[in-house]
């Protein structure tokens, strides 16, 4: 019984230890998505077209904050001189202005999440190829993205971003 026991402990031992030595031969390598986004040349370019449309949204809010102000402002200093139905239409008037604000505000905000969804998207699948390419080239058996693997820590030397960056850029300078 012991030596079946015995046995039955060795094998497991054995397995144990044969599948830890196959994953210490596994090659892994990252890329840190964010970095690529910040530092190649269509990130930067998506990320501008990104904050360029944020910027015409604030400002087209700003204008309709401005309208609203003024009709705030309106409504205050000539509430007591006005007539009823003028009091009326310039609080109407007022109403349809903040609905029209936050109707504008969260279709603006729908727009774009879907402006930076179809950004991103186009981009991975870009990028999705020029990885696989290195990973081939180099014999990865995984590549991970840093950004969104949770590591704590990552040695640099399996970090593949660098040259991921560089590829996508000579692909974009290419068209």
């Amino acid at each position: 019984m012991r030596k079946v026991f015995f046995m039955i402990a060795l094998s497991i031992l054995l397995a144990v230890v044969s599948f830890a030595f196959a994953q210490a031969q596994a090659k892994i390598a990252v890329v840190n998505s964010q970095d690529v986004l910040e530092k190649s040349i269509e990130g930067k370019r998506v990320l501008n077209q990104l904050a360029e449309q944020d910027k015409k949204n604030q400002d087209q809010l700003a204008k309709l904050d401005e309208e609203i102000r003024k009709l705030e402002t309106r409504l205050n200093t000539q509430r007591l001189t006005l007539s009823e139905e003028a009091l009326l239409q310039l609080n109407s008037d007022l109403t349809k202005k903040r609905t029209e604000r936050t109707r504008l505000s969260e279709d603006m905000a729908r727009d774009m999440q879907e402006l930076q969804y179809r950004l991103y998207t186009r981009l991975q699948n870009e990028l999705i190829p020029i990885i696989e390419q290195i990973g081939k080239e180099k014999g990865f058996d995984l590549i991970l993205d840093l950004g969104r693997s949770g590591a704590v820590y990552v040695n640099p030397a399996i970090d593949i971003t660098e040259e991921v960056i560089k590829r996508y850029d000579a692909l974009k300078t290419k068209k």
